[in-house]
């Protein structure tokens, strides 16, 4: 009989090496490619007179003593007229089918079942909520005795974390999860059907931005901004742009055609999931083409700090920086977005839909949102024209009060009927 000393002892030579202990089983001894001696555990056996072999598991983590005490359950099977190969593999489709009618088995199912149409970071942002709301919840609960109550349970706890946005997504993911119960046969009903209507309402809460008044100040701090040149430009182009912050921060070179001067956004990483043009100003060219001779050489436009070659900046370099500028919860990437749909819109020049289409904002008529997508791209580049030119008419003004500002661009910004970029306006008296 093996003692636990000879067994941590064995090593492994050229050839496999059986150590025997008693009554079949015994120590199977190997040295992989990789030079490591590696030892499983065996019991032979016969049933039916044909000899068999059964895994009991890996040394160390299963023991000599494990090893004889699952030695000694397969005996007893064998006594009763029990194949225990046969008695493992019952056990383990048992088993499948128990985790099978479980929620995190039935969740596990429906995500791989989706994953393939997501991009990979809808895919993480994902499974994260599914596993830290929804799995750390029920897990191994049989999904047909999740009521309705046990759901809005979960639902209120995250409500009262304050964070009605997640407790949105997660009802959406769970009635998603619970249709696909219904359908593969595991559950008759859905229970998140019961709880339309259950969320709370939650109060609008609009991105801090800026008022007119309050651009010539910030724009004045911007040019001073003595932070990274990366950074300061990230911000620059976002007032530029008017795209949201993770669109701008994934930004590859691939996507900017200079010649055409256009921002093709790939359909995976907007919002809508649509590929969304962004006509590019002078300015914004101009900006473009400063960042070519520091990240023209890497695939990000503004790669990480600390892992350019692989990484895109930081999501919250922007906000930090915007915190140094002074605008702590005075103003956020968002902000910007924010004040350019305000702006535009008072200005009374453009097409309201032209400025939708131009936030990347989804139209719910989609044979008319392909339709103005090809209609209001002329529009669209005099709007980022307009935009660029009146940003730097601000530069030029000493931070009047808002009335003044709002006057000084009602009565002198006046666009040209045709145009590519705005003629600037008088000086502000």
């Amino acid at each position: 009989m093996l003692t636990d000393i000879e067994v941590k002892a064995a090593q492994g030579s050229t050839k496999p090496q059986k150590l025997f202990d008693s009554n079949g089983l015994y120590l199977l001894v190997t040295v992989g490619t990789d030079g490591l001696t590696r030892k499983k555990w065996r019991f032979r056996f016969k049933f039916h007179k044909k000899e068999k072999l059964l895994a009991l598991g890996v040394y160390p983590a299963v023991t000599l003593a494990e090893a004889r005490r699952r030695r000694d359950k397969a005996r007893t099977l064998l006594a009763e007229g029990i194949d225990p190969t046969a008695e493992r593999r019952s056990s383990k489709r048992e088993s499948s089918l128990r985790l099978a009618n479980t929620f995190v088995g039935l969740a596990n199912d429906w995500f791989e079942t989706k994953q393939a149409g997501w991009s990979p970071r809808y895919a993480a942002d994902t499974r994260k909520f599914l596993d830290r709301e929804l799995v750390s919840e029920f897990g191994a609960v049989p999904v047909s005795d999740i009521a309705p109550r046990d759901l809005l349970t979960v639902i209120r706890k995250i409500e009262g974390r304050d964070a009605p946005a997640v407790a949105e997504k997660v009802l959406n993911i769970g009635g998603q999860i619970f249709r696909h119960g219904v359908r593969t046969g595991l559950m008759s009903s859905d229970p998140s059907r019961d709880l339309r209507g259950a969320l709370k309402s939650r109060q609008v809460r609009h991105h801090a931005r800026l008022t007119e008044a309050e651009l010539p100040e910030f724009l004045k701090r911007l040019d001073g901004f003595s932070g990274a040149p990366v950074t300061k430009m990230a911000m620059q182009l976002l007032l530029l742009t008017a795209v949201r912050t993770q669109e701008l921060r994934f930004a590859e070179w691939s996507e900017i055609d200079f010649d055409a001067r256009i921002w093709r956004i790939p359909a995976h990483r907007m919002k809508s999931r649509k590929e969304h043009l962004v006509p590019l100003s002078s300015q914004a060219v101009s900006a473009l083409k400063s960042l070519q001779s520091i990240s023209g050489r890497r695939r990000y436009i503004f790669p990480n700090e600390h892992h350019p070659g692989s990484k895109a900046m930081s999501e919250n370099t922007v906000l930090f920086a915007l915190y140094r500028l002074g605008y702590r919860s005075r103003l956020t990437g968002h902000g910007f977005r924010s004040m350019f749909s305000t702006i535009l819109h008072e200005s009374g020049q453009f097409e309201s839909r032209a400025i939708e289409l131009q936030l990347a904002h989804s139209d719910k008529d989609k044979i008319r949102s392909i339709y103005n997508g090809a209609l209001y791209m002329a529009e669209r580049t005099k709007i980022m024209a307009w935009w660029a030119d009146f940003l730097d008419s601000c530069r030029q003004l000493k931070g009047p009060d808002e009335s003044a500002v709002r006057e000084y661009r009602l009565t002198y910004w006046q666009p040209s009927p045709v145009f590519s970029t705005v003629s600037p306006p008088p000086t502000m008296p």
